[in-house]
C-alpha cells in the first residue's frame, strides 16, 4: 500500500518550540497542505479505513477535508484507497487527532468537525479515553469557525447518554454565555444525512454494519455560534 502525496505522518508537522507550555507557537494552518487551501475545510477524527471520506470528498469536490487516524494499518488503508481513488481534496495524517487539535492546529480554521462512531470505552475505568469529553469540545469549539458545526454520530446507548451530559454543558440549554448551539435531532440527523436503511453520506464500515442490523443512530450537531 502506498500513502502517496494524500498521507501525512508527524515528519509533516513543523518542529515543536523549546518551551512546552508555548501552545500558539506549535500551532500551524493545515490548509496549506492542500493545493487550493481556501477552500472550505473539514477535519474528521478517526477515519478508519476511510469509508467517509472517500463517499465525501467525491461529493464535495470542492471542499478539503483532513482525515487523522490513530491506528498506522487503517492510516496507510485509507491513504493508499483515497490516492487510487485520485482524490486530490483529502489528506490524511497519522497522529492523536485529540491531541493534534489541543496542540497543533490554529483557531477558527475549520468549517465542520466529523466524529463518527468513536470508540465507546465501555468500561468505566476506559471512560477517560472516550473522545467526547469537555476537554475535546473546547478545542473544537476553538478550531471551528463561528457557524462551524461539529457531528457527531454514535450508536452505542451508553455513550451517547455521556455524550448528552456533556453536550448539555456546552450548549445553549436556556443558559446565558454557552458555548455551543445545538441542533434538533431531526435536523442534525438531515445535516449529516444519515438514513436508517442506506447511508447518504455518512459510510464508515461501523455505520454500514449498523444500518444492516436496523439499528437508528444518535446525531448530534453542535454550532459554534457566530
Amino acid at each position: 500500500m502506498d500513502a502517496g502525496a494524500i498521507g501525512r505522518t508527524s515528519a509533516d508537522l513543523p518542529a515543536l518550540p523549546d518551551d512546552p507550555g508555548d501552545r500558539a507557537s506549535a500551532r500551524f494552518d493545515p490548509r496549506a497542505w492542500f493545493d487550493e487551501p481556501q477552500r472550505r475545510f473539514e477535519i474528521e477524527i478517526g477515519s478508519g479505513k476511510g469509508g467517509y471520506l472517500v463517499d465525501a470528498s467525491k461529493r464535495q469536490p470542492d471542499a478539503n477535508m483532513l482525515g487523522i487516524e490513530w491506528a498506522r494499518e487503517f492510516w496507510l488503508y485509507a491513504a493508499d484507497r483515497c490516492r487510487r481513488h485520485q482524490l486530490t481534496n483529502v489528506r490524511l495524517l497519522n497522529a492523536d487527532a485529540v491531541e493534534f487539535l489541543k496542540w497543533r492546529v490554529s483557531e477558527a480554521i475549520a468549517d465542520v468537525v466529523h466524529l463518527y462512531y468513536s470508540d465507546p470505552w465501555p468500561k468505566k475505568k476506559h471512560h477517560k479515553r472516550r473522545v467526547v469529553r469537555d476537554e475535546f469540545l473546547a478545542e473544537a469549539h476553538r478550531v471551528l469557525k463561528p457557524r462551524g458545526e461539529l457531528r457527531v454520530v454514535t450508536d452505542h446507548d451508553e455513550y451517547w447518554v455521556w455524550m448528552e451530559e456533556h453536550f448539555a454543558r456546552w450548549t445553549d440549554a436556556g443558559r446565558a454565555g454557552a458555548r455551543f448551539e445545538r441542533l434538533g435531532e431531526d435536523e442534525a440527523r438531515e445535516r449529516i444525512r444519515i438514513s436508517e436503511r442506506e447511508s447518504e453520506l455518512v459510510a464508515t464500515n461501523y455505520e454500514r454494519k449498523f444500518t444492516n442490523e436496523e439499528k437508528p443512530p444518535h446525531a448530534a450537531v453542535l454550532v459554534k455560534p457566530a
